[in-house]
């Protein structure tokens, strides 16, 4: 490690202290919003939405499509809470894995070969942001936190 890095080490130390807990909150609450929203939107539009799948080749359009989202809406309203966090951020996570697979498909192709910015394909910062928090967990401020602490009583 260089000089200037080790001199700065206990700077990152406290910034990853201090910046990480609420890094969790924002992300669960950004994320957990937009992936609520997303699946009300899907729920209260399932025709046009079945159709959609269906145009994509996904099978089972009828009952994917619903259960989409619910996982979306469900999920969503966990990561906001804190509850069940890394549960939630597996299955979101999932459903962008395959958004990228079938609705983006051409363009995370287009980000591979440098046609486009990963940040321009829709389910890549989402698919991120889940990653994170299943790495990471819910943090000291959740339900999950919540729930440790009562359990550990």
């Amino acid at each position: 490690m260089n000089t200037t890095t080790h001199r700065l080490a206990p700077l990152f130390h406290f910034f990853d202290a201090a910046a990480t807990p609420v890094a969790q909150v924002v992300t669960r609450i950004a994320f957990g919003q937009a992936f609520a929203l997303t699946g009300w939107g899907k729920l209260n539009n399932l025709d046009k939405i079945t159709s959609y799948f269906e145009s994509l080749g996904i099978p089972f359009a009828s009952l994917q499509a619903p259960m989409i989202g619910a996982f979306e809406l469900v999920g969503g309203i966990l990561l906001i809470l804190g509850l069940g966090t890394r549960f939630a951020a597996m299955v979101l996570l999932s459903t962008m894995v395959v958004a990228l697979l079938t609705a983006h498909g051409s363009d995370i192709a287009a980000a591979f070969r440098l046609d486009k910015g990963f940040d321009e394909v829709a389910p890549v910062p989402y698919l991120v942001a889940m990653l994170w928090l299943l790495a990471k967990g819910p943090g000291r401020i959740s339900g999950d936190a919540l729930l440790a602490k009562q359990q550990a009583r």
